[in-house]
């Protein structure tokens, strides 16, 4: 029987559907790594390990584990790094594509609904005043509920920072189901078709002071790092509400913190946060005009069983010399490309 390939793990792996749809042909094996065992035993499974299922959280992950120049030295055989989730914080995509080893993430669309649902979620909270209300109600005795008077969402303006699985899904809710407008800003530059979605291009300036609710749906790279400070903020209508179910980093929580404490904002839905858990003394998380989540926008039980199984079969198309849906270096495949037929003793399956 011809030996088995060794995907490992640090911490966590995603869903059970996972290990499942990864073993179930025969050709593959997940290990689990403790950063608690020996030397000896964690040196054997990098040493041998063919992939990597890494977190997308960077505190799930110690720091010497994440994918970058340093892991690969201690992992002559890898050959991919396969994220749990779209996020890919923990990878150095660099480092891996110079290394010839590919670099995959869940981006197509397996968490978009959950996400795109716990956005509009925050949006509805917020604009009735839902957050306020239930803190108030388990303290304060005979409260009038005169001061939680909120507004429709219906017929508002949302206005979508990015617009890929999420951004899409939630414009469709928010057109199909509340007859808002929605107007899209995308660092990439205007997507083709965005009249078939029924949505509007707008500049970013003009998006942020027209936006009733003005909702980050992109990823993290250096160009949407701290995209949104001070200046973004206060170009935010006051009655605005700012919601951000993408990534820590994208946003300043300090420039946040300040926006609301001016009145430059009516409030915030935030469920990803520059360090995660936040603590608990958060300046942020004693503001009754913030809504906080711990970034669980994506986490469902439908979601993270289709990226369970949507990583697995990945890395088995990867395994059998294919190439896969949701790669993010494509550059490093004629690295790669000789690596594998060094390892496995054949070439790539060819289109």
């Amino acid at each position: 029987m011809a030996e088995k390939a060794r995907i490992f793990y640090v911490n966590y792996y995603g869903q059970p559907p996972f290990k499942h749809s990864l073993e179930a042909p025969g050709t593959a094996e997940l290990l689990e790594l403790d950063p608690q065992a020996s030397r000896s035993e964690i040196d054997t499974i990098l040493r041998t390990a063919v992939g990597y299922q890494i977190s997308s959280g960077v505190n799930d992950i110690p720091a010497e584990y994440r994918a970058d120049a340093a892991l690969l030295a201690r992992t002559p055989e890898l050959l991919l790094v396969s994220t749990v989730g779209a996020g890919y914080d923990t990878v150095d995509v660099a480092a891996c594509t110079q290394a010839g080893v590919l670099v995959v993430n869940q981006a197509g669309g397996a968490n978009a609904q959950a996400v795109a649902e716990h956005s509009l979620g925050m949006m509805l909270a917020l604009a009735r005043h839902m957050p306020q209300a239930d803190r108030d109600m388990r303290r304060i005795p005979n409260l009038s509920r005169h001061h939680y008077t909120g507004q429709n969402t219906q017929h508002k303006t949302v206005g979508l920072i990015g617009f890929g699985n999420v951004g899409r899904r939630l414009a469709r809710l928010c057109i199909d189901g509340l007859q808002m407008q929605v107007l899209v800003h995308d660092t990439r530059g205007e997507p083709a078709g965005l009249a078939e979605h029924g949505v509007q291009w707008a500049e970013f300036d003009t998006l942020l002071s027209t936006a009733d609710y003005v909702v980050v749906c992109c990823a993290l790279t250096e160009a949407t790092r701290s995209l949104i400070g001070a200046a973004q903020f206060a170009a935010m209508k006051r009655s605005a509400y700012f919601i951000n179910t993408a990534r820590g980093g994208i946003h300043d929580e300090s420039a946040l913190l300040q926006a609301l404490e001016a009145g430059q904002l009516a409030g915030a839905g935030i469920d990803v946060w520059d360090v995660e858990p936040p603590p608990c003394d958060h300046p942020l998380l004693q503001r009754h005009d913030v809504l906080a989540t711990p970034h669980i926008a994506g986490a469902t039980v439908e979601s993270r069983e289709q990226a369970a199984i949507g990583a697995a079969e990945q890395i088995l198309t990867i395994l059998r010399g294919e190439r896969p849906p949701r790669l993010l270096n494509p550059d490093a495949w004629p690295a790669f490309e000789a690596r594998y037929r060094a390892r496995f003793g054949r070439g790539l399956e060819r289109d």
